[in-house]
């Protein structure tokens, strides 16, 4: 198998999303991609048990992406081997009425993992700066100061919003939260074909919407803005990974060994045992050894 580095995927530079390619060979068979992601997964599982008990720091995965990306199937399979206890996946639809009753940003402040723990975005805050921005009227619900129309809705709100985002992950970086933001990058041709899989395995069909089709008539303004985007929200506290997303098996691969990269780098390690139990645990352990099986 080709030799991959998470840091080859990670925007440093200005990001051109027409040359960023969808698919890249790297000599491996689909078998050789799953077996690696089970490897990567059990290292990912252990890390998380430590950062579990070093209780510091949390992670937020940030996952975007067109329609049929795959995002679900991404997260089924890379945090397979995580304890339930310490991830938590959320799916943001359109906001609930209560949540429109706050800024954009507050049902993403809310849903942020605890310390020692990971959240999972799938789909995120950039949403509000890539979906809006396509279907403008959008912003008509969220009731701002002053717009009551999509002709009164200033030049400049998607600048103030990338400001706000990265304001946003800026602060909670300093609080402990370890930020990863993918891009998983499909083909339009490979879209069109993992749409016409939804419509021809009956199984799959409720998979499918008529919306997919509408938003890919906009899929030329949905590339211009992800370009956008990542470019105004790129940042070494906060990187994007641009992951070429056609072959599934191999994205989910580059996403785990990104990740795993990064949490490698801050050495978890548990919380020193306390030294009384230290001093004692041979007579906590003969105390235990010697209890009768029905005590209790």
């Amino acid at each position: 198998m080709k030799h991959i580095h998470p840091k080859d995927f990670v925007v440093t530079t200005a990001f051109s999303i027409k040359d960023a390619p969808t698919t890249i060979d790297i000599k491996a068979s689909d078998t050789t991609k799953k077996n690696e992601l089970a490897e990567v997964g059990k290292e990912l599982g252990k890390l998380q048990d430590k950062m579990y008990a070093n209780n510091r720091y949390s992670v937020l995965i940030v996952l975007q992406g067109m329609d049929t990306s795959g995002k679900d199937s991404l997260i089924k399979q890379v945090f397979k081997s995580f304890n339930a206890r310490g991830v938590v996946v959320y799916s943001f639809k359109q906001p609930t009425s209560t949540e429109l009753e706050h800024d954009y940003l507050w049902r993403h402040y809310i849903a942020l993992p605890e310390k020692g723990k990971f959240a999972v975005f799938n789909r995120s805050h950039y949403e509000n700066v890539l979906v809006s921005r396509v279907h403008p009227e959008i912003i008509l619900n969220e009731h701002l100061p002053g717009i009551e129309t999509v002709e009164d809705i200033p030049a400049n709100l998607w600048e103030q919003r990338y400001k706000q985002i990265n304001h946003f992950e800026k602060h909670i970086t300093q609080n402990g939260t370890i930020v990863l933001k993918f891009f998983l990058h499909i083909s339009k041709e490979e879209q069109r074909q993992r749409l016409l899989r939804r419509l021809e395995l009956k199984n799959h069909n409720w998979k499918f919407s008529p919306s997919d089709l509408n938003d890919r008539q906009n899929w030329e303004k949905y590339q211009k803005y992800y370009e956008e985007t990542i470019n105004n929200t790129a940042h070494s506290h906060a990187p994007w990974y641009i992951i070429p997303a056609d072959d599934k098996k191999l994205a989910r691969l580059l996403v785990a060994k990104a990740i795993l990269n990064e949490l490698e780098k801050y050495n978890f390690h548990e919380p020193e045992v306390d030294e009384e139990v230290l001093e004692n645990i041979n007579k906590y352990k003969k105390k235990l050894e010697n209890e009768s099986p029905t005590e209790g």
